[in-house]
């Protein structure tokens, strides 16, 4: 039998290589199901092509494409928008966006649901989350009514598929095409750090409830009554406050239930996406919020009311990377910019350990994991933490690392991306990324082939997906990364020479 053959350094590097995406702008194709200024976007995509990106994320909003009524789909804007982005030899993320864009951070436009099904819910407005005051949140629907949708989109660009343009498909799961509550809608006053809401006051998830309190033996036990309001602190509730109820036999049982329900929703619809792209050459991937405020209080208060119920005691991010598994999903984690330096000490935020603990649970259930930058971020420290998470440990100059995301998304395509500085560094970024390498077309090269997206596994029984409460050490993650894109040293440098060339000219 014939040894393989030994890897040369530079194909030993490339398994190093994370690729890179930029999102496009939320309004790229308008209300109007327009696609906007081509000629601008077709010029920006060059740019980034010849900057060595791997391609583009672009949000397919449900409320353009299927505005007129049920099932009454006009995919043209989008068509165009995808064959510019084939042009300039760029591959695509696609976002089925079944929320509504507006009353979130970094909203900058409004793109509602669509108008038929906001009729619905006027006779209907239990379809819609809802908080203890009984105030909806029309940003997602409680059920799910997405299937058509997806099955569409595949019909309609099958040409697409069929040549290898989308890499994967991220399935809306909730608000921001996150899997999460609404709990913290700025529309509705919430701001920065509040604890949020919990959002399970509808009559259906009421009637849930209650089925489930029956059936454990409490039917007295209530929804939560004293969990605060939007800009409360842990400590000025009864629920997240010392000794609160959140550490009772009730409180368990209510954010088990609650977090449980969440954990349903999304593995329903990724089943759904699973039938409506099954065979497809690419990989179905999912968002999850990254809620750092109050990461590091005992409570873990606004995790909790967004669906995420973590504690130091109990793990809530390896569930949901179970659930994950069983569609041979990718999960894509925000945040991941951050450090805890930056951050405000009197919202005991803790975004790098955060990061730590979802990209350990995503690894340790052996899935596919990826990363976005929550804000936008042009610096250097922001881009280096990047890095440090994109390979926790580092370059392996022998082969594929121990540790390596599967792909990074940058927040967001802009003017000021593109401006002169910026974009000097954000290139450097990028190679960085791709662990000095030139930009590669073939992703078996890095270890990641595109192959038929299989059937979703059986259901995995919730006992099973609890287990993966246990708490478990999270993988350790050098300081800094070994791959910087500079520092404050370099930022002086460029001023310097900057200062020089404008001089000469």
């Amino acid at each position: 039998m014939q040894a393989p053959t030994p890897l040369t350094g530079k194909e030993k590097m490339l398994c190093n290589y994370v690729p890179v995406y930029v999102m496009l702008p939320l309004d790229v194709v308008t209300v109007d199901n327009v696609l906007s200024d081509t000629e601008g976007i077709e010029k920006q995509l060059k740019q980034l092509r010849a900057a060595g990106v791997d391609g583009v994320m672009v949000d397919v909003w449900w409320g353009i494409v299927e505005s007129k009524g049920p099932k009454q789909y006009d995919w043209s804007a989008y068509r165009s928008l995808f064959r510019i982005i084939q042009q300039c030899e760029l591959k695509s993320q696609a976002i089925m966006s079944f929320h509504q864009c507006g009353g979130n951070v970094g909203d900058l436009v409004n793109i509602s649901l669509p108008q038929w099904v906001l009729h619905i819910g006027e006779s209907d407005p239990d379809i819609f989350y809802t908080n203890q005051s009984g105030t909806r949140n029309k940003e997602y629907l409680t059920i799910g009514v997405y299937s058509d949708y997806m099955k569409s989109f595949r019909k309609n660009m099958s040409d697409f598929l069929e040549a290898g343009l989308f890499t994967d498909i991220e399935v809306g799961l909730g608000p921001s095409g996150e899997l999460r509550y609404p709990s913290y809608p700025q529309n509705q006053g919430w701001v920065f750090p509040g604890i949020g809401e919990f959002q399970c006051y509808d009559k259906y998830l009421k009637s849930e409830f209650k089925e489930a309190t029956i059936e454990a033996g409490h039917p007295e036990w209530k929804l939560s009554d004293n969990a605060g309001t939007y800009n409360d602190t842990p400590e000025s509730t009864e629920f997240f406050g010392t000794n609160g109820t959140y550490l009772t036999e009730k409180g368990k049982f209510f954010l088990t239930w609650y977090s449980n329900m969440l954990l349903k929703h999304g593995d329903q619809i990724l089943d759904e996406a699973n039938k409506a792209f099954l065979g497809c050459k690419l990989k179905l991937a999912a968002k999850v919020a990254g809620i750092h405020w109050w990461y590091k209080a005992d409570s873990h208060a606004a995790e909790l009311t967004t669906g995420f119920y973590n504690l130091g005691s109990r793990d809530g991010y390896r569930p949901i990377a179970r659930m994950l598994s069983r569609h041979f999903a990718i999960l894509n984690f925000t945040c991941i910019e951050m450090r805890d330096s930056e951050q405000s000490g009197g919202a005991k935020s803790g975004p790098e350990e955060l990061v730590q603990q979802v990209f350990s649970a995503g690894w340790r259930e052996n899935i596919d994991v990826a990363g976005e930058n929550a804000l936008s971020r042009y610096d250097r420290e922001a881009y280096n933490q990047i890095l440090k998470n994109a390979r926790p440990n580092g370059v392996n100059r022998d082969g594929p690392p121990k540790l390596r995301m599967a792909a990074m998304t940058y927040l967001r395509l802009s003017d000021d991306l593109l401006q002169g500085k910026n974009f000097k560094i954000f290139k450097t970024f990028v190679r960085k990324m791709h662990a000095n390498q030139d930009y590669c077309p073939d992703p078996e090269k890095y270890y990641h082939p595109l192959v038929p997206l299989q059937r979703s596994k059986p259901e995995i029984p919730i006992e099973d997906l609890l287990k993966a409460t246990d708490p478990m050490k999270p993988y350790q993650f050098d300081k800094e990364t070994d791959m910087s894109v500079g520092d404050s040293f370099a930022d002086w440098l460029d001023n310097v020479i900057d200062n020089i060339s404008s001089i000469f000219q």
